[in-house]
C-alpha cells in the first residue's frame, strides 16, 4: 500500500492542506475519499490516480464532485511514499502548465532539502 504526506514548504505552509480549507466540507470529503482509495487499494483505477506524462514524474489525484473537478499534484519517495505539493480546481481539459511548473520547482526543492539533510 502507499502513504500519502503533504509537501511542506520551506517557510512551513502546506498547499495542500490550504487547498482543502478552501473546499466545502462535502468536496473536502470527497478528496479525503479518493486519496484514501490511492494509499489503500494496490492497484488504483486510472480515473483516481495516473501518471503525468510529458512531466519529471508527476502524478496526479483525481477527484470529481458533482460538476467539480479537483487535481492534486505529487511524486513518489522511494516505492510506496506519494508527496503531493499541490491541489487546484480543475476548469479545462487540459493541466495548465503553471501548475505542472509549480509541482515540479516544489519537487525539486523538496528533493534539494532531503539531501541537504543527509
Amino acid at each position: 500500500m502507499r502513504e500519502i504526506r503533504f509537501y511542506i514548504t520551506p517557510s512551513g505552509r502546506s498547499p495542500v492542506e490550504e487547498f482543502l480549507d478552501s473546499l466545502s466540507g462535502k468536496q473536502a470529503q470527497k478528496v479525503i475519499w479518493v486519496l484514501r482509495v490511492v494509499e489503500e487499494m494496490g492497484i488504483v483505477p486510472a480515473q483516481y490516480f495516473k501518471k503525468l506524462p510529458g512531466t519529471d514524474d508527476l502524478w496526479e489525484v483525481r477527484v470529481q464532485h458533482g460538476g467539480d473537478t479537483f487535481r492534486l499534484l505529487g511524486f513518489f519517495e522511494g516505492p510506496r511514499l506519494v508527496i503531493l505539493v499541490s491541489g487546484f480546481s480543475k476548469k479545462a481539459q487540459a493541466i495548465p502548465r503553471q501548475e505542472i511548473s509549480v509541482a515540479e520547482e516544489r519537487k525539486r526543492e523538496y528533493e534539494s532539502r532531503r539531501r541537504d539533510d543527509e
